[in-house]
């Protein structure tokens, strides 16, 4: 899924771009993780070490050539040796992320590998995920552990005690991985103060992937206006923000915007999110896609939910981590605990995996009954709106209500408010 453009920037300019996303998003320390490339020549371009992560520079990233000269104004991380051995024993590895998010940390504290079969992309963004035992940091010995596990053929490892490890055919791919992980592991740690999460099964996950709209026809020509323009801006902003906000992630999301009648505009499938630009929007019109462009899987739920409810003028599909521990233990989320959820979202049922496929009406029928939010088991939450921002301000509301309630079952037992309080909102706001 790498942006057409990042293949192009030099390995320095990857780094700072990718280890400022995760810092910025929590995912690592000022002094924890590192990241790598090696490139076309066997040089390894590497974070440096002891460094703040928050302010490096691409003039910042340590350079280890082939000769085993070193260049540049810092010393090359301590991790260096797993770097170079990962590189090694796998040549179709270009690029390794290394770092100590909190969840996946948790998992390697307990010695276990979170299943992400919890979410459907998960396990083919992940693939199977092997596990290191304990060595010191920047040690030969971790180095070798490490270089075992990806020897067996990983790209994903959990370090007993440490972190994670996980390489890719560039950065993008190693980071899409990387976050898929965290947020696996995130659901899972949530999931378990509601309940017991669920997992899907191979049928399940072939029949998701099988959703990949390659058959639709293509359009003949494009239509291209002032108010097209301005929604494809408004969908690429909006997603870049849902990302940012954590509400959205690299491998899974999608947004879509009604045009005229009932064509509309829709991410494409296979593009990182949080790098998303205009070309990445799909013109949809009288159920043909824009040439050269595969739209979003969810492209027919979008069409049908857009044809048989006029109101509705804006669609988001997305992965919260906390309502997505209620999809994967399949638990209702009582939205009548807090006012301002049962306001802006008055239910949010559950659905069975499998209601989102093509040809299934259980969504459109629900949202034609002004329900404006479901939740669809081990998949995803969508949520409509008459514009994309109502759209938005439903998700929002809806994770953070999420969050509380899974944090608030820490504490005690739910008490929702009574039919007497839904009356009175009901009154003073509808």
């Amino acid at each position: 899924m790498a942006s057409r453009n990042f293949s192009l920037m030099h390995p320095r300019d990857q780094i700072i771009l990718i280890i400022s996303r995760i810092y910025r998003m929590g995912l690592t320390t000022t002094s924890g993780g590192n990241l790598s490339v090696i490139d076309e020549e066997g040089k390894i371009w590497i974070t440096p070490s002891a460094v703040d992560k928050g302010t490096l520079t691409p003039r910042d990233i340590m350079c280890l050539h082939p000769d085993g000269r070193i260049e540049g104004p810092h010393k090359p991380s301590s991790e260096l040796p797993f770097h170079r051995a990962i590189y090694e024993v796998r040549p179709d590895i270009r690029a390794v992320v290394h770092a100590h998010p909190p969840a996946l940390v948790s998992f390697s504290i307990v010695r276990k590998v979170p299943d992400t079969r919890i979410i459907p992309q998960a396990q083919k963004v992940c693939g199977p995920i092997g596990y290191a035992p304990y060595f010191l940091p920047g040690s030969t010995r971790l180095g070798e552990a490490i270089a075992v596990e990806f020897e067996r053929g990983y790209h994903s490892v959990i370090m007993e005690n440490h972190g994670t490890v996980v390489g890719g055919s560039d950065l993008i791919e190693a980071y899409e991985r990387f976050e898929a992980m965290e947020f696996c592991a995130r659901t899972l740690i949530n999931s378990k103060a509601l309940g017991e999460p669920r997992f899907l099964d191979e049928q399940q996950l072939e029949a998701f992937e099988a959703q990949i709209p390659h058959h639709v026809p293509e359009l003949e020509t494009v239509v291209t206006a002032s108010d097209e323009k301005e929604i494809r801006t408004e969908i690429v902003r909006m997603v870049r923000r849902a990302c940012d906000q954590g509400l959205m992630m690299s491998t899974y999301g999608t947004a879509s915007v009604r045009w005229r009648g009932d064509d509309f505009l829709i991410t494409r499938t296979d593009v990182t999110r949080w790098n998303i630009d205009l070309d990445d929007i799909v013109q949809v019109r009288g159920g043909r896609r824009e040439p050269g462009k595969v739209p979003s899987r969810a492209m027919w739920l979008h069409q049908e939910i857009y044809r048989r409810n006029p109101q509705v003028n804006a669609i988001i599909m997305t992965q919260p981590p906390y309502l997505m521990a209620f999809g994967a233990t399949h638990e209702h989320m009582d939205v009548k605990t807090i006012p301002e959820s049962w306001i802006f979202l008055q239910d949010m049922p559950n659905l069975p995996f499998g209601s989102q496929f093509t040809g299934r009406t259980d969504i459109p029928d629900l949202v034609a009954q002004q329900v404006p939010a479901v939740l669809v088991n081990n998949d995803a939450v969508i949520v409509t709106g008459k514009s994309l921002l109502q759209a938005f301000d439903r998700l929002e509301v809806a994770e953070f209500s999420a969050k509380s309630l899974c944090m608030g079952k820490a504490i005690g037992v739910f008490f929702p408010i009574g039919e007497a309080e839904i009356e009175d909102l009901k009154k003073a706001f509808f």
